[in-house]
């Protein structure tokens, strides 16, 4: 989420209304997803649509500024200060192999059973066919760059 603003905080650089009306819609859709009722759903579950979210305006911004070139290097530092996408994730996507990383947590391997990344990073070739694979994290189907 994006840090709550203070009087002191520093003006939008050039370009920021270019960006600002989807990412408020972006932020529109976060709210609703967190108001919506859970009953019926795992526990897990109840965090995936946050989880797509947040990964959907993170690669907005990361295809404007890598991809597209649209934005300045400015305002794009500026997404990050302010906590409109997440850098840390950024950072793995401009590594490869991780080009379709859905989230931090299916890499992190102190979370998995033996010590190992989520399933949803295997390649769908190495896995049997017809198995459906689900992210227990955050809900994806597969994010291995082989893919």
């Amino acid at each position: 989420m994006p840090r709550i603003r203070t009087k002191k905080t520093k003006r939008a650089p050039k370009g920021w209304k270019h960006i600002e009306d989807t990412l408020m819609e972006m932020t529109q859709k976060m709210r609703d997803v967190e108001n919506e009722p859970h009953e019926g759903k795992r526990k897990p579950e109840t965090v995936w649509p946050i989880y797509r979210l947040h990964h959907e305006r993170s690669r907005y911004i990361f295809n404007l500024f890598y991809k597209k070139k649209e934005i300045s290097r400015e305002l794009y530092e500026y997404c990050l200060r302010e906590k409109w996408a997440d850098a840390n994730l950024i950072a793995k996507w401009k590594k490869p192999g991780y080009q379709k990383l859905c989230c931090l947590g299916c890499i992190h391997k102190g979370d998995k059973n033996y010590d190992s990344t989520c399933i949803c990073r295997v390649p769908k070739e190495s896995l049997e066919e017809d198995k459906k694979i689900e992210c227990v994290t955050c809900g994806c189907h597969g994010c291995a760059s082989g893919d």
